[in-house]
């Protein structure tokens, strides 16, 4: 799983660039950065970075007595990486990265509805110290812990700022799967809240 998703990782970067380059605007102007936190507020807190990168754009336009009323449809590629741990116990450390595809609806006052699909995922929790016997031998396990496959959906809110260097802000609740887990699938709920930046070389 892990070098599938090298490689998939690797394509989506080569295309990604190559459109950059042919289209009408640089890979920069079509990217927003990301950071901000995510866990389950209770026991499960961290710290999450990622970039997306818009695919596909369409407008709406709606005639109104006031003017004109423009909807922006908008299709991004999402990447993402973060870390969680449990404060208080220190027993529940992971590492997790997810990639997909966000569908986001923004109205002419900048609110925006966001639906998010991440087929591509994959976590790798970090054990406390940990020991293992082998015959008459023991013997201690560099970087315990084990990796799961993570498939997630998520929707939520945000506010876009036009020509804002800090662009806007996202509160998403995830539904991550994580497989196999202990022979089966454990559900994971998470809040996701932070805020996205551009570095757009002509911001308007």
């Amino acid at each position: 799983m892990k070098v599938q998703t090298i490689i998939f990782l690797l394509v989506c970067i080569l295309c990604l660039q190559t459109q950059g380059q042919n289209g009408n605007s640089s890979f920069l102007d079509r990217t927003e950065f990301k950071v901000g936190y995510y866990g389950n507020v209770l026991w499960d807190n961290g710290l999450n970075i990622g970039a997306e990168y818009m695919w596909k754009e369409y407008k709406n336009i709606k005639e109104r007595k006031k003017g004109q009323k423009i909807i922006t449809h908008q299709f991004l590629f999402n990447g993402n990486l973060g870390y969680s741990t449990n404060f208080s116990t220190q027993t529940d450390n992971g590492l997790s990265t997810y990639y997909g595809l966000i569908w986001r609806r923004t109205n002419p006052k900048g609110k925006q509805y966001n639906v998010v699909l991440n087929p591509l995922g994959y976590y790798r929790s970090f054990l406390p110290e940990t020991y293992e016997v082998k015959g008459d031998r023991v013997s201690k396990v560099k970087l315990p812990g084990r990796g799961y496959y993570t498939p997630s959906i998520a929707i939520g809110i945000g506010k876009h700022r036009k020509g804002k260097k800090r662009s806007g802000w996202y509160l998403n609740l995830q539904y991550t799967l994580r497989t196999n887990y202990n022979a089966g699938t454990l559900p994971v709920l998470s809040l996701h809240y932070g805020y996205r930046f551009n570095f757009k070389r002509n911001r308007h």
